[in-house]
């Protein structure tokens, strides 16, 4: 039977993914479609039972700009980051933490005290210094955008030893305590996010999801999905790649250049994306691995 040829099929990549910990972006189409956002839930709850420990990361984007939308406030972007001003910032505080991670931990919980929300501000899980977006060669200031400048992942690790699946909003502390008492918390890219969360952490894997199939070999003049490839090959291709790529394929190589054992760019629209790229070989999207690995060219592994 088909259904058993897939459980099966699955067991090996089980039993190598078991006790590991999977730090999972949520973000994208799969954030606003609500097949998309049930069937996410549903596939972070399957790994939480097939002995995996998700941790889950995510923005809001298309929430923010809605959000913004409706109080009259401009959306603007430099180098693929949100610019944010003290009136964004609270719109941004607001649907990440009170909206977008509610809902998600909704979903979550309602097959079973499993998820726990919380932000970078919480426990000081994260810190951050002002981060400038890189625009035709020049630095931007773009606000109240932070880059992690630390993680202090022992509340994550806490919830993982007890069961629970974080929920984790990309707020973060500024790294200056006397910033932070003014109240000054910063939007962090929520790609950079989970790529510093999952360092911390030791994570096994990264997974992004995105709204494309992966990493274009010559975007725009070709759809040809790039499957797999180095971190010394990423750090070529990144100076030509499209500004909306350029964050999630930086937190990619950060990933794997500090301890991550692979990062996965993975198409959020498919439906149970999440499970085909952990647990079968037809999974789609791109694979970035350390640079002792083999790369994508002639590679066997």
């Amino acid at each position: 039977m088909p259904k058993a040829r897939a459980l099966i099929e699955a067991l090996p990549w089980m039993a190598r993914h078991h006790g590991k910990t999977v730090v999972i972006k949520f973000g994208g189409n799969a954030m606003v479609d609500d097949d998309l956002k049930a069937a996410f839930a549903k596939d972070i709850l399957f790994l939480r039972h097939a002995g995996l420990n998700p941790v889950v990361v995510h923005g809001g984007g298309p929430q923010i700009s809605a959000q913004l939308g409706r109080l009259g406030l401009e959306s603007r972007f430099e180098g693929g980051l949100r610019v944010t001003t003290d009136e964004t910032m609270d719109v941004v505080r607001m649907v990440l933490a009170g909206q977008v991670q509610r809902e998600l931990v909704g979903l979550l919980n309602e097959h079973g005290p499993h998820a726990v929300g919380m932000t970078g501000e919480d426990a000081r899980l994260m810190t951050a210094v002002k981060r400038y977006a890189q625009t035709d060669g020049r630095s931007v200031d773009i606000g109240r955008v932070g880059e992690v400048a630390h993680v202090d992942a022992g509340v994550v690790q806490d919830l993982i030893d007890h069961g629970r699946i974080p929920v984790i909003s990309s707020i973060a502390r500024p790294e200056d305590d006397k910033d932070a008492a003014g109240g000054g918390v910063l939007n962090v890219n929520a790609d950079t996010a989970a790529a510093a969360l999952a360092a911390a952490l030791r994570a096994e894997a990264l997974l992004i999801l995105t709204d494309v199939e992966g990493l274009y070999a010559n975007w725009p003049h070709s759809d040809e999905v790039i499957p797999r490839l180095t971190a010394a090959e990423l750090a070529a291709l990144l100076p030509r790649l499209a500004s909306g790529m350029i964050p999630k394929m930086e937190a990619c190589l950060h990933a794997v250049n500090n301890g991550v054992r692979t990062a996965r760019v993975i198409d959020g629209r498919i439906k149970h994306s999440i499970l085909l790229q952990i647990f079968t070989e037809d999974g789609v999207g791109t694979v970035v691995v350390p640079d002792d690995e083999v790369s994508f060219e002639g590679a066997t592994a």
